[in-house]
């Protein structure tokens, strides 16, 4: 089974002055039939930060990096299987499954959202991990 990598990145591109600066990491595997995105946030591509203080700001983020990902490694939305959602305050709770609701609609993933006690950033409200089958 082939893997291909996409978006390979050095951590230095989201923490500078961490450690992780070192990490050669990508964005997303596609392994056989699977897509195994890395979890996403406010973050576009270009490093930049959306939606500082606004979890459905940054949610919708996370949902469009999402779709382009799928679609580079040959997948589509209604091809996710999984989710995971982690959000750092329960209010944020309805508003980000809103968000998902209208970019997941008629997929029917698994899904499980947890609150934690935080994110890589102080400035990260939610992150969405999600995984792929597309058969090929």
């Amino acid at each position: 089974m082939a893997i291909q990598r996409y978006r390979k990145y050095q951590g230095r591109v989201f923490w500078p002055k961490s450690k992780a600066a070192n990490a050669h990491l990508c964005m997303a595997v596609k392994a056989g039939g699977f897509v195994f995105l890395r979890g996403q946030t406010g973050f576009d591509f270009e490093g930049k930060f959306h939606g500082v203080g606004d979890a459905t700001a940054q949610t919708e983020q996370a949902c469009k990096c999402i779709k382009i990902l799928l679609e580079e490694a040959g997948a589509t939305m209604r091809d996710v299987c999984r989710i995971t959602v982690y959000y750092t305050d329960r209010a944020w709770r309805e508003p980000v499954w809103g968000v998902l609701a209208k970019h997941f609609r008629n997929v029917y993933p698994c899904a499980t959202g947890l609150v934690v006690a935080g994110l890589a950033l102080p400035e990260m409200m939610v992150e969405i991990d999600a995984i792929a089958y597309t058969g090929k």
